[in-house]
């Protein structure tokens, strides 16, 4: 459940209440122990200590989210997250194995068939896992659930980002927008039905100022580039007695254009994402509706970006650490090994290459994890406005706990989340 979703549980609520109605109170050193921890256990078990950690990490957060002096419940297990899994794996094994097949065929189109399919699947997988969560997310006792066809949302998904590549991402807030209304209209709080009231129209005027600085000059820049070949030089490059250099072949004077296109979508990444990310959470989170409980988000840009730069502060300590000691134990394996090497001292050296890469990236999937998605969360749960609580009072218990198979489709299609 992304910070949205926690939102949109933990502010399943109304109009205008009293500040400091929703709160997450967990602390961070706490959460920095889970992960750790749990880092290194995903290590040593090849990653499938990951279902506990989930469960784990879900149980603090809604445990520590607070609505109107009550926290929420998460009561999904790690064997169910296995099980889904397994069932799942089950399942794309077969599939995976035709598509390759598929792509062995001189036919191109049955491997564009092949990805459409897995494209179709993971919004599918998305939608069941959405569901699954819900369903294990209780507040006072009552179940959140979601009903719906999750292979309609996956062709209206799939139908709206090929719009969104075609319109150079300017169709992105009304997909948004869309997808949301879709996904609330068959979500429910006991028997309260849920609906999402934000206009894409003002997610486009919020955002068009950042499509403008990031997408506009990438997109020049490629157009650039396109116009700066030399395309009758390549045509006779192609030849087998043609000159290979980079000046006769066409391609003389791209450099520049390409460096400067590439590294301003990178900067344009790294210092606006940050922004894009407050501007979607305060646009979702407002949009939220349960009956006559509504909510609002007063989420600042300043708080978000603070979470994402702390991040990249940490991951620079971290990769300068890591460095240091990596490069102490290649030169005393260096000094041990001797050379030439043999067998055995190759095979030792890849398996602690490997472990070496495998600790990093949990190390930076833990510093992103205890400084970004606890940040956002706390940030998006305590900028929550509030109204008419007291109508939760009178809502009934309704909906069942859904297969975990959704949620472990979405694991086996990574396309997840917490």
């Amino acid at each position: 459940m992304t910070p949205f979703d926690a939102a949109g549980s933990a502010a399943q609520a109304s109009l205008f209440a009293p500040p400091g109605i929703a709160r997450f109170v967990g602390r961070g050193k706490t959460f920095w122990r889970l992960l750790s921890g749990g880092a290194l256990l995903l290590m040593f078990t090849l990653g499938i200590y990951r279902f506990w950690l989930t469960t784990d990490v879900r149980r603090y957060l809604w445990s520590n989210t607070e609505l109107a002096g009550e926290s929420f419940e998460y009561t999904g297990t790690a064997y169910e997250l296995l099980l889904g899994f397994l069932i799942a794996l089950a399942l794309l094994v077969p599939l995976y194995a035709a598509f390759f097949v598929l792509t062995l065929a001189p036919n191109n189109l049955l491997s564009l068939l092949a990805l459409l399919t897995l494209i179709l699947l993971g919004q599918y997988a998305f939608y069941r896992a959405r569901r699954y969560r819900l369903t294990r997310t209780l507040y006072r006792g009552v179940r959140f659930h979601q009903s719906g066809s999750a292979i309609l949302y996956s062709v209206c998904a799939v139908l709206w980002w090929a719009l969104i590549i075609l319109s150079a991402g300017l169709a992105y807030p009304f997909a948004q927008s869309q997808l949301e209304h879709f996904k609330m209209r068959h979500t429910f709080f006991g028997d309260l039905p849920g609906r999402f009231e934000s206009s894409g129209w003002h997610l486009l005027v919020r955002g068009l100022p950042l499509w403008a600085v990031s997408v506009v000059p990438f997109a020049i820049g490629a157009v650039a580039t396109i116009l700066s070949i030399d395309w009758s030089a390549i045509s006779t490059g192609s030849r087998a007695d043609a000159p290979a250099t980079s000046t006769d072949s066409g391609l003389a004077g791209i450099d520049v254009i390409v460096a400067l296109t590439g590294g301003w979508l990178l900067c344009s990444i790294a210092f606006l994402y940050p922004v894009f990310h407050a501007i979607m959470l305060r646009w979702r989170v407002s949009g939220l509706r349960f009956g006559d409980v509504a909510v609002r988000s007063h989420l600042r840009i300043a708080p978000v970006f603070g979470a994402y730069a702390r991040f990249f502060g940490y991951a620079a300590l971290f990769t300068a650490i890591a460095g240091i000691l990596v490069g102490a134990g290649a030169f005393a394996l260096s000094k041990i090994i001797g050379s030439p090497p043999s067998m055995r001292d190759e095979i030792i050296t890849t398996v602690l290459s490997l472990g070496v890469y495998a600790a990093m990236a949990l190390g930076y999937w833990a510093i992103y994890q205890a400084t970004v998605k606890i940040g956002v969360w706390r940030c998006v749960i305590e900028s929550l406005e509030v109204s008419n609580v007291a109508a939760l009072e009178k809502v009934a218990a309704a909906g069942e706990p859904a297969s975990p198979v959704g949620e472990g489709l979405a694991d086996a299609l990574n396309v997840g989340g917490i």
